[in-house]
């Protein structure tokens, strides 16, 4: 029996589904189209979740979806904040609060997001959890899709030598692991009530020394223009320059890998862009996935 929250939950997505527009976040419109807005199959590639989920929660018959399932639809339902909170409260959630680290992409950015459809693009909060990324980026540098928890974490996945096809010199790393330390430091400092945040900082300290050192050296940092090799299974290496951008207000991180035009990294980028993208899903395909 669909009790009357779940109900509540499911008239919600369907109304806010049949608003977004198809055009608006780069889906194809041609076609019949019986669905006014998203199909449902659209919404769950855009979420990362599997469609029969999808309609299990607007039909009311999915119990308990967790936070992170939430914030995935929000992002690709393109909600408002406020609208975001009312997502939360109709699952039973609470929403986040104020003075914690917030995976919340504001819709503006995310169409900005959406339209920089050929640059490699992933997004991050505070502490450096992977919240978004885009196709090419998925193509260029591995489905993350099947990452759970701290493996989505890019500290984390660095400090405790977690696979990647990502290479630095020396030098490029030092300067990576200064700025990656430096921001986390900052985000302490910025959200001093984050539990999670306190627990990533304690457990890299605990099984990183070369955090731990960095960590307790107070050394300073910040992310700058540079440049990495991504070694991919088809194309070989791919030199690419990295730029981490922030947004004002939400403390996201944009990492945005680029190449000059004309370049062999742009020709395998264009490879990427007509061959190797698959339907890469966002994080969580199903109500049970934790941060």
């Amino acid at each position: 029996m669909v009790s009357e929250d779940h109900a509540a939950l499911g008239i919600a997505l369907r109304q806010w589904r049949d608003r977004t527009s198809p055009q608006d976040i780069g889906l194809p419109t041609g076609g019949v189209r019986r669905a006014p807005g998203l199909r449902r199959e659209e919404l769950a590639q855009l979420a990362g979740l599997s469609v029969d989920y999808v309609v299990r929660l607007e039909r009311g018959r999915a119990t308990s979806p967790s936070a992170q399932v939430l914030a995935s639809l929000s992002r690709a339902l393109r909600l408002s904040e406020p609208e975001r909170d009312h997502l939360f409260r109709l699952a039973g959630q609470a929403p986040p609060a104020a003075g914690d680290i917030s995976p919340y992409i504001p819709p503006s950015v995310q169409r900005l997001l959406d339209q920089l459809r050929h640059t490699p693009l992933s997004v991050h909060d505070a502490s450096w959890n992977l919240i978004s990324w885009n196709p090419l980026w998925a193509a260029l540098v591995g489905d993350p899709s099947a990452w759970r928890g701290r493996e989505r974490n890019i500290a984390w996945r660095h400090f405790t030598g977690l696979p990647s096809r990502a290479t630095h010199t020396h030098e490029q790393q030092v300067r990576f692991e200064i700025a990656l330390v430096s921001d986390l430091r900052s985000s302490t400092a910025r959200y001093p009530q984050d539990k999670p945040l306190r627990s990533l900082i304690a457990d890299l300290r605990r099984e990183s020394d070369r955090f731990s050192e960095l960590w307790a050296s107070h050394t300073v940092g910040f992310h700058t223009t540079d440049s990495k090799i991504v070694h991919h299974p088809d194309l070989g290496a791919v030199t690419v320059d990295c730029d981490t951008l922030t947004v004002p207000g939400s403390d996201l991180r944009i990492a945005a890998y680029s190449a000059p035009p004309g370049t062999a990294t742009s020709e395998q980028f264009a490879l990427l862009t007509t061959i190797g993208i698959q339907a890469m899903p966002q994080p969580a395909d199903d109500s049970s996935r934790g941060r």
